[in-house]
């Protein structure tokens, strides 16, 4: 009865919420990207089937990819951290004459009945079905599937740990290197190979249905759930309890700004604003380890000679941190937009130091390609051309949700603070933001040579940067047409 009370509740909440309406048309791209991928995933589950029968003839297709297994939770693992945690959504349900205990104990069973749990079922199934069902028919494809679907649930469990660890002190995901560092040493020590060999059998104990294999998914599912259970209890008691945080820390003044007048002014107030907030701050590292870990994927040529996927592993290291947090432009500033407002073109000025800001940043991730570069798994030209495209008609294109967010995002959203909602625009320049450069990239290397191609982009974003103060002021003039409904918005937001 609970467990219907509260998603009656959280139905409700979304269905009220003044986002609503305007909401409709990103969860029509939402359902579409879910469409796409499923599709997508269905097609590599088919084809990897036959693929592994051909290259590995000795053995069954089946073997082959648990062997591989580990590969597939870590990146279910990965892909978590992009979705809100289901526990922040607890704060509203303490109101109510319920124990705290119980409202923590439904959401996380509601966490692992997530739908999402079963998304993976779209590769492994249409895998099964070819290469299981010739030995153990449709009943070793259905305990395959069971077994798939609980080691979802379990990685549910621990990417949430996690996740919550992290949003209290983002250090906390060290965690995760004595883990998967284990992990490799397992695989990886010479002529062992133990944890793939686990994994196969594991895979086959599945098929056969072997008690064994559930009765540990289970014990390991209930254990990180009560783990989950006992440390965000701790977590929540001491948010809520308010305690003060009384320790004098070092307090950066960054006066080398001085000399950029009110401009440098905003650049240091957009630092302060980043690195003081638990927000801005946990999102700001987040974005360094993806920066870092795609970095990585060009380095270690992940994806040897497909020229398409380095271009977007490039693209994405740069675009990355803009997209995150471009998109929200306006939304922090809507905690204090009052203030901004009392003197003449402050917003002019701020969307300019925001710019700045944001291009010196594209500074490491450049530093960064430099490796892969030096390596030779990708051209410098490459990444000049990715990182001068990125600062100018990219950058340009994400500011101009300046003119349209008004919704108010919190400095400190902890593990119970309010949810944000992206609006239809949001959704939109992102997804442009992350497929016109590769697209374009197509259609100058069709037309031209590749490092010709590469040089029209380094110019055209050349072009986009030295007509920066022209199309701020655009976005500066077009904001100031609209301002009393965005305030009045970003006022009943807060």
């Amino acid at each position: 009865m609970l467990y219907t009370d509260i998603r009656k509740l959280q139905k409700l909440d979304a269905k009220r919420s003044p986002m609503f309406d305007k909401n409709r048309f990103a969860k029509f791209l939402m359902y579409f990207a879910v469409a796409f991928w499923a599709a997508y995933l269905i097609f590599f589950g088919v084809m990897l089937s036959f693929a592994f029968e051909e290259d590995s003839p000795n053995m069954e297709p089946y073997h082959v990819l648990n062997q591989g297994l580990i590969i597939f939770l870590i990146l279910d693992f990965l892909i978590r951290f992009l979705f809100p945690t289901p526990v922040q959504a607890i704060k509203p349900f303490l109101l109510l004459p319920v124990p705290k205990r119980k409202i923590m104990s439904i959401l996380l069973i509601d966490s692992g009945l997530s739908l999402f749990n079963l998304f993976w079922l779209f590769f492994f199934v249409p895998f099964a079905l070819i290469t299981v069902t010739r030995f153990y028919g449709l009943t070793g494809v259905i305990g395959y599937a069971l077994g798939i679907w609980l080691l979802m649930v379990f990685n549910s469990y621990w990417s949430m740990l996690i996740k919550v660890l992290i949003r209290q002190k983002f250090l906390n995901i060290l965690w995760v290197v004595p883990v998967y560092g284990i992990l490799a040493l397992i695989e990886f020590l010479p002529e062992t190979g133990w944890l793939s060999t686990f994994t196969m059998n594991l895979g086959e104990a599945f098929i056969l249905w072997n008690p064994l294999s559930y009765l540990g998914e289970l014990a390991a599912i209930f254990l990180m759930a009560y783990i989950n259970y006992r440390v965000q209890l701790k977590l929540i008691h001491n948010e809520l309890s308010r305690k003060e945080d009384t320790h004098v820390r070092h307090i950066s003044s960054y006066s080398f700004f001085d000399r950029y007048g009110n401009v440098g002014e905003y650049m240091r107030l957009e630092l302060k604003m980043l690195f003081r907030n638990k927000s801005p701050k946990s999102q700001f590292w987040m974005l360094m380890v993806c920066v870092v870990m795609f970095a990585s994927f060009l380095t270690f040529n992940v994806y040897g000679e497909n020229s398409l996927m380095n271009d977007f592993m490039c693209l994405y290291c740069y675009i990355v941190f803009g997209i995150m947090t471009l998109i929200q432009v306006m939304a922090i500033e809507g905690n204090y937009i009052d203030g901004l407002m009392v003197r003449k073109e402050s917003i002019y000025n701020m969307l300019r130091a925001k710019y700045y800001l944001q291009c010196i940043f594209l500074l490491i991730p450049f530093l960064l390609c430099l490796v892969p570069v030096i390596k030779g798994s990708m051209s410098l030209l490459m990444s000049l051309s990715y990182l001068f495209f990125t600062m100018g008609p990219v950058f340009a294109c994400l500011m101009q949700m300046a003119v349209y967010n008004d919704r108010t995002m919190p400095l400190n959203v902890s593990m119970i603070g309010k949810r944000q909602n992206n609006n239809k625009y949001q959704s939109i320049v992102s997804i442009a933001a992350m497929t016109v450069p590769l697209l374009i990239n197509r259609v100058l290397t069709a037309l031209f040579e590749p490092d010709t191609a590469y040089i029209i982009m380094i110019l055209l974003g050349l072009a986009g940067f030295l007509t920066h103060r022209y199309w701020i002021y655009n976005i500066y003039k077009r904001f100031m047409k609209r301002r009393y409904q965005n305030m009045e918005n970003f006022r009943n937001t807060r």
